[in-house]
């Protein structure tokens, strides 16, 4: 049998203590889940856990990731109306948590116990990537109901009934009746609640400036769809950290054309995972409850080589800056906060003291 090489070594090692971790953590929760169980599991060594996984936390979100982005959805029918649109959503994501005593599923929402988001840094990027759910679910609802409402809030409200139910049902299978939380989320399609647009922040963007410069990024993957993603494309293209991702939402109603969201953060092996975890259970649930495609495309610029190539010398959880992209050159950049916003609007001009629309 021929030897494998070093990288497909690596690769089946790496798989072997993933699959050794998902029994432990299955078993014993993240607190009492062993690093040294978990190696005997797998057949490893603790060095060779380590060498794949920075630590229990980085290893617990890879297992999270792995789960989720192999899960298979429940065969739903796309909704024809924000209702029927959320109600299936709904049913999808309550399709992945325990609610039964006798069912000890895991999921994104069931298994980010307190122990784990007990991590400041952690904490923050959840939060935020709980606001870009919630960003991307109101654009879909927005879309699909045509009558020019900002649902970004309704989406807040959908989602956090849906987060507690998850909750709930993890510390008390049994508890929730999964029919009474999809009819809530469904009759929250009708919910009026103020929320205007364009927010009073933008008045306060600074200009992007207008530049002529080369542009040749690696080619990514779309986190919403799993296609490729070509950052050269005509555009705006706006690089945010994990405590910055609501900022997606302002480049996207600004631009006419494409926008790719590159995520970066300086703990990528961490962090990273969390990010896959999280917007695969969201793809999984918007691409089967919704008939369009994303507004965005999302990557995970997990080794900062797109960063890199739009001219950042390191990135962080706070990072925030922006190019557009015209003719697969650079035509204009900002580095300010609502970067994505200033190079969307270049081609506007800009009224003193109004928001840019």
């Amino acid at each position: 049998m021929a030897r494998l090489t070093r990288a497909r070594q690596q690769a089946h090692n790496r798989a072997r203590v993933l699959a050794a971790a998902g029994e432990e953590f299955a078993e014993r929760g993240f607190r009492d889940a062993k690093i040294d169980r978990i190696a005997e599991r797998a057949d490893l060594t603790r060095g060779a856990v380590y060498s794949n996984f920075p630590g229990k936390r980085a290893l617990y979100f890879a297992v999270l990731a792995d789960a989720a982005e192999r899960a298979d959805a429940p065969a739903v029918d796309p909704g024809t109306d924000p209702a029927s649109a959320l109600a299936a959503f709904a049913r999808l994501r309550l399709s992945r948590v325990p609610l039964t005593e006798a069912d000890d599923s895991l999921g994104t929402g069931a298994a980010l116990t307190p122990e784990v988001l007990s991590d400041a840094p952690v904490r923050r990027a959840f939060a935020q990537l709980t606001r870009l759910d919630a960003i991307l679910l109101g654009l879909a609802l927005e879309d699909l109901a045509g009558d020019g409402r900002r649902r970004v809030r309704q989406a807040q409200a959908v989602l956090t009934v849906l987060h507690g139910a998850e909750a709930t049902a993890a510390t008390a299978p049994g508890v929730i009746d999964p029919f009474t939380v999809i009819r809530t989320c469904e009759h929250l399609a009708g919910l009026e609640l103020d929320d205007t647009d364009p927010p009073p922040h933008l008045a306060h963007v600074g200009a992007a400036v207008r530049v002529d410069e080369p542009w040749s990024p690696p080619t990514g993957v779309d986190l919403l769809t799993r296609e490729p993603v070509d950052p050269t494309v005509d555009g705006v293209v706006v690089v945010l950290g994990l405590e910055r991702l609501e900022a997606v939402e302002d480049a996207l109603r600004a631009a006419p054309g494409a926008v790719t969201a590159v995520i970066v953060t300086d703990a990528p092996a961490e962090r990273g995972p969390l990010v896959r975890a999280v917007l695969a259970d969201l793809r999984r649930c918007l691409s089967r409850a919704f008939p369009g495609r994303p507004r965005a495309r999302l990557v995970l610029d997990d080794d900062g080589a797109i960063a890199a190539a739009a001219g950042a010398d390191s990135v962080d959880d706070g990072t925030e800056f922006a190019l557009r992209i015209t003719d697969g050159r650079v035509s204009a950049r900002s580095t300010e906060r609502g970067a994505g916003y200033a190079v969307a609007d270049t081609a506007r001009p800009r009224t003193p003291g109004r928001a840019r629309r």
